[in-house]
């Protein structure tokens, strides 16, 4: 993740937060929470708070002042965080818990992420600790259990989803495949007892079309949303090959172009652009 240039750091006020970004400036409609049947059967449906819009997602958590400029200037209205870990490529020094207040009185919503064990068959040296096929679905638990802490520190409330990063792996390995699904239903199953929802993040060609595959032989319990790598160029969440519209619709994220930098305001960023149609973090 790219820091701020010192000539646009110097080029933005030093703020006081809280703060408010007047509502006709801001772009896209506020999440608007509503009342979903709870994942695991119980009485009490979770909240759920959902974000149609532009995106982006960053190595580190961005500087408060960079995103309150991006917030009026820029197009995107959602910003993920990496909430949790292990294997997090990036420090996260500035992800505290005051730093979350700040920018969500800005009107930035918020899409945590969380960084674990891998594919047993991936191909990435930076993200060494791999799935235990034996334990898999144990090791899922144990991650969403990780996962949930996090949340709570941070202070995002029940029903906010995390997206579990599994990066792409090479397909045509059985084992490694079902390892992924069997790590992913344990993960979807223990966040959801802890009060929370699950999300997915993958390559469209690996891990999305496991779960693909996995919905169809009728698994269970899968993520409550997903957020596919398919670097189209299209911000678009739907009409996607190998990915039927009826799966997951509505609670998708789709990450459809790679790291570049772009400027607003003088302000420059280092961001993966999104487009969203799903879940992102309640109060």
């Amino acid at each position: 993740m790219r820091l701020l240039p010192l000539t646009a750091l110097l080029a933005v006020p030093l703020l006081l937060f809280p703060v408010s970004v007047p509502a006709q400036a801001s772009p896209g409609a506020p999440p608007e929470p509503f009342a979903a049947a709870p994942p695991d059967g119980s009485a009490e449906p979770l909240p759920e708070y959902r974000y149609t819009g532009a995106g982006f997602d960053a190595c580190s958590a961005p500087p408060a002042e960079a995103l309150y400029v991006w917030r009026t200037a820029s197009p995107y209205g959602a910003v993920n965080i990496y909430s949790s870990g292990s294997q997090r490529g990036c420090e996260q020094r500035r992800l505290t818990p005051r730093w979350v207040a700040e920018v969500r009185a800005m009107g930035w919503r918020l899409v945590p992420t969380h960084v674990g064990l891998q594919a047993p068959c991936a191909e990435r040296p930076d993200k060494p600790l791999r799935i235990d096929p034996d334990r898999a679905e144990e090791q899922g638990a144990q991650e969403a259990g990780e996962a949930a802490a996090a949340l709570g520190e941070l202070g995002l409330g029940p029903g906010s989803p995390v997206y579990l990063d599994m990066e792409a792996y090479p397909v045509g390995d059985a084992v490694c495949s079902r390892a992924v699904v069997d790590f992913t239903v344990g993960w979807t199953r223990a966040l959801r007892a802890a009060g929370y929802r699950s999300g997915f993040y993958s390559s469209m060609d690996s891990g999305i079309a496991d779960l693909v595959a996995a919905a169809r032989a009728g698994r269970a319990p899968l993520p409550d949303a997903i957020w596919y790598a398919r670097w189209d160029g299209r911000p678009a969440t739907s009409g996607q090959p190998g990915l039927p519209d009826e799966l997951w619709a509505g609670r998708r994220i789709h990450q459809h172009r790679g790291s570049a930098d772009e400027t607003y305001a003088g302000v420059t960023l280092s961001v993966d652009p999104d487009a969203l149609d799903g879940p992102v973090a309640g109060p």
